[in-house]
């Protein structure tokens, strides 16, 4: 084999790689981000998953649910975007109702603009013993944690309980810069927020290329803010491009 023809070789093997890795491999190679944000012995295990964007690829979702299953965590949280269109609301929600654990959840911004109906989410999450959170609070079912969802569309939310670890539940990660008016400082054991997708798209050394509004800094990971630990998980599904490179799906065990 001459150089040319391994050079061409090569060439080509990379260029497959460029396009098999980012639109077929990658959008569904879900990957486990473990964490313990406890600070000391965590007394609690949650599961975070964010941004489904639920199009009708329900053996993805199938998955998602088995793997959120095997970790067997106290609760889930869920910080936005379920569905595009509400055409596919009722097939997300027969697939997530496998989920043996409570759900907590917040709407995201294309669960408003789909005209999915909150009131038939709302029903779901509270059949798994859980709840839907515009603007409001709940006590876990040992009464050990307060979590807190947020709209992101108003600063009016609940005081915090004393004596008990806090959530809170936003979609849109800038939000906890609003939140800091409420608040005292390390109010919170734990902030969740999905919205961005981690970018979607990310370079070495160099980050997401483009992240949505209200997200700026913190486009993916965990950050330490004026009122507690924020953790920005990178999602599920895809929007716009069903596109995703050294970002995948993510589904995160959380210890608190």
């Amino acid at each position: 084999m001459n150089r040319r023809r391994l050079l061409r070789l090569i060439a080509g093997a990379g260029l497959g790689w460029c396009i098999l890795e980012p639109w077929v491999l990658e959008p569904y190679w879900l990957k486990i981000k473990r964490l313990n944000v406890s600070g000391t012995k965590a007394s609690h295990r949650l599961v975070h998953i964010t941004d489904i964007h639920y199009k009708g690829n329900r053996s993805y979702l199938e998955k998602v649910v088995e793997v959120v299953n095997t970790l067997s965590p106290d609760f889930v949280c869920f910080s936005g975007d379920l569905v595009e269109d509400a055409a596919y609301l009722n097939e997300a929600l027969d697939t997530l109702s496998s989920l043996k654990y409570p759900v907590y959840g917040v709407p995201g911004n294309h669960d408003y603009w789909s005209g999915a109906s909150f009131s038939q989410i709302a029903q779901f999450f509270s059949s798994t013993g859980g709840a839907w959170l515009l603007d409001r609070d709940i006590l876990t079912k040992d009464s050990r944690i307060q979590i807190i969802g947020a709209t992101g569309d108003r600063l009016q939310l609940p005081p915090l309980q004393q004596n008990i670890k806090h959530l809170l539940l936003v979609h849109y990660p800038l939000f906890v810069k609003e939140v800091e008016e409420l608040y005292n400082r390390g109010s919170f054991d734990l902030v969740l927020a999905g919205h961005s997708h981690g970018g979607q798209v990310r370079l070495p050394l160099w980050g997401a290329i483009i992240v949505p509004n209200r997200v700026g800094y913190y486009d993916h990971g965990l950050f330490q803010t004026k009122i507690g630990s924020l953790y920005v998980n990178s999602g599920i599904g895809t929007f716009f491009l069903p596109i995703r490179f050294f970002c995948r799906p993510e589904i995160s065990l959380i210890e608190i």
